[in-house]
């Protein structure tokens, strides 16, 4: 007997329709208890592995393994599959061939992903977000997978969610589904205007900073307009802390944002019984990590930290200790805010639109300008250390500044005010980020730190003082030409904070200040 049911793999961040037909066939002389299980259609070794897994989940869950030759075919064949998510659909297909699962006919209009244990329960799989949005369009009514996932499927309107605990329950689900009675598991149904409206809540607050109030502007300046920033200062300064902070002020997730962000963690197995993801991501790997790992890898790519950190803020501490080939890396998805994977079987596409947050001390031994100790670094040891971080590398930052130590009487006086709490700078960024829309609606950028040379003529057009201010700096500083563009993009940006229509000279000084390394910092 052929019946046939669908399941879902996983390919990038989207998701691919699996037809999975089950064919049984009598064995010829007498039955055997080990009659052959083939699966076809290009599997890999966990897929392969699962038919010892679904025999056992089968017998524990008290239904009998037919005793006749199985053939499973994953349609299509020429598309390579990988993971444990079809042992629930293949272990339903097996049933419906053997006249289980009601009146005999294909599960035409339920899919099913989940691994099975020996004993029958479904344990969780990745990418439930994706195959559930394709699932709807699909026009796939219903929608069996394991509990820890069912939150995160149910986000997607228009499709029956069920949760599953283990084979037993997904029988029953799916008999009641075929002979069109109601399911004795309800599926499961959120409050999406509930979800839209949920309040971020942060447990780190600009307001905790003291002193560094440069370093806040600065950052307040990068989240208003997707500026890239690099942090200089000696250690215990307050990089790491005000870095924590940046996602704080960023504007909060539109639903369709986080929509996205959630594919990419549930791709990655981040999400677990969560679901949506609410906040901005703050991504921070460690300098020992690889080419794969930043930007994502496998014989079946994954998203890498750039990819998890899309729409949010991608933080590298300690940016010269990082291998300069793996910093390279990061060029494609800062100028595309995409990165793209290429293997011999496929070429996948993951978005990486990230603001990039970087730190570095000023030296080896991080002391380099300090008034507190002295350098002992020699200048060799210095051009060495600096020499790590390639010039376009830095071309991409559009914001170098200071980080100097906080003195004791800003860390420890009663009476020194406290700076702006994390709600109130972002109420300023949002303001600037709606201004920059309405200005570049229609131009494809998002934010001025995306503008092109053309739109920056367009847009950044100056007075006679701010022309002759920026032509004195850079002909002093001997500045180039990509930075006499970022210092007007910035401009444009405090502008936008200040609610100016024209970029001023105090904006043109302001974003001149930003760029401590065109200063011959190490001079």
């Amino acid at each position: 007997m052929l019946f046939l049911v669908q399941s879902a793999a996983v390919y990038g961040i989207d998701a691919l329709i699996v037809d999975i037909e089950v064919n049984l066939q009598p064995v010829k002389g007498e039955a055997d208890t080990t009659s052959p299980v083939i699966i076809v259609g290009l599997p890999d070794t966990a897929i392969r592995e699962s038919k010892e897994r679904i025999r056992a989940a089968i017998t524990n869950s008290s239904y009998f393994f037919p005793f006749h030759k199985t053939t499973i075919n994953l349609a299509p064949a020429d598309v390579r599959k990988e993971g444990a998510s079809f042992d629930l659909p293949i272990a339903l297909g097996i049933l419906g061939a053997n006249g289980d699962l009601g009146n005999g006919e294909n599960l035409e209009n339920t899919l099913s992903i989940g691994e099975l244990s020996l004993d029958g329960r479904v344990r969780p799989v990745r990418g439930a977000l994706s195959i559930a949005l394709r699932a709807r369009e699909n026009g796939i009514k219903n929608l069996l997978l394991p509990e820890e996932n069912a939150t995160e499927a149910a986000v997607v309107q228009e499709i029956n969610v069920f949760p599953i605990r283990d084979l037993r329950q997904a029988v029953e689900i799916t008999q009641d589904l075929q002979s069109g009675k109601d399911p004795r598991t309800l599926p499961l149904k959120l409050d999406i205007n509930e979800i839209k409206n949920k309040e971020n809540h942060y447990r780190v607050n600009f307001s905790e900073v003291r002193g560094q109030a440069s370093a806040k502007r600065s950052l307040e300046v990068a989240s208003a307009g997707g500026h890239n920033i690099l942090m200089i200062g000696s250690p215990g300064s307050g990089k790491t802390m005000l870095a924590k902070r940046l996602p704080t002020i960023l504007p909060p997730l539109e639903f369709e944002e986080a929509l996205e962000i959630t594919k990419i963690h549930s791709v990655a197995g981040l999400t677990g019984k969560s679901g949506l993801v609410t906040q901005r991501p703050f991504k921070s790997p460690h300098h020992t990590v690889s080419q794969a790992g930043l930007i994502g890898g496998g014989s079946i790519p994954k998203p890498g930290e750039v990819s998890l950190a899309h729409l949010g803020v991608l933080f590298l501490d300690e940016l010269p200790e990082f291998d300069r080939s793996v910093l390279e890396v990061l060029r494609q998805p800062m100028e595309d805010k995409q990165v793209t994977i290429s293997r011999a079987a496929s070429s996948l596409t993951f978005p990486s639109n990230f603001t990039l947050v970087a730190s570095m001390n000023p030296c080896p031994c991080g002391y380099y300008g300090s008034q507190q100790r002295e350098c002992k670094c020699s200048p060799p040891q210095i051009q060495r250390y600096v020499g790590k971080i390639s010039g376009p590398l830095l071309d991409r930052i559009d914001i170098h500044i200071d980080v100097p130590a906080v003195n004791f009487k800003e860390l420890r006086g009663k009476n020194m005010p406290l700076g702006d709490a994390s709600e109130t700078i972002r109420e300023r960024v949002i303001n600037a980020r709606d201004i920059q829309l309405q200005r570049l609606s229609g131009e494809r950028v998002f934010s001025n730190s995306a503008m092109s040379p053309t739109q920056i003529r367009k847009f950044c057009a100056l007075d006679t003082e701010s022309e002759n201010l920026l032509e004195r700096a850079m002909l002093k500083q001997g500045l180039s030409a990509r930075a006499h563009d970022r210092i007007l993009k910035v401009s444009r940006t405090i502008a936008d904070l200040d609610g100016s229509d024209d970029i001023q000279p105090t904006h043109i000084s302001e974003a001149i200040s930003y760029r401590s390394l065109d200063r011959n910092y190490w001079a």
